[in-house]
């Protein structure tokens, strides 16, 4: 699950309008957290950000893949690669970000 400095510097960047994002390291990858919420992750130079039941059709409609920590289970988390058109557009990426800020903050209230 290694990140390159580049590409998490170039995700952090992009999501610089959500606020203050803290990034921190987890197995080999990058938690993101924002207020203390974990919203997001980069594994393998892939952006991942939370799903739930409202968020989760624009990203299967998108052909995003679900994060799969461990290949060949079956099990996934429920974050979700972000495509590359949203990623590489600040805006749109940082839409995405609210999105999925929403959809953990909802899940820790359950």
């Amino acid at each position: 699950m290694k990140v390159s400095p580049g590409f998490r510097a170039f995700v952090l960047g992009q999501l610089e309008e959500l606020g203050d994002i803290v990034p921190r390291a987890m197995f080999g990858g990058v938690g993101l957290y924002c207020n203390g919420v974990f919203f997001g992750l980069i594994a393998d130079d892939t952006l991942y950000l939370r799903a739930d039941n409202e968020n989760r059709p624009a990203f299967e409609s998108a052909g995003a893949q679900p994060f799969t920590p461990f290949p060949g289970r079956s099990r996934s988390m429920r974050y979700y690669s972000v495509p590359i058109g949203v990623l590489e557009s600040g805006v749109d990426v940082t839409d995405w970000a609210r999105k999925a800020l929403a959809a953990a903050r909802r899940e820790s209230k359950d």
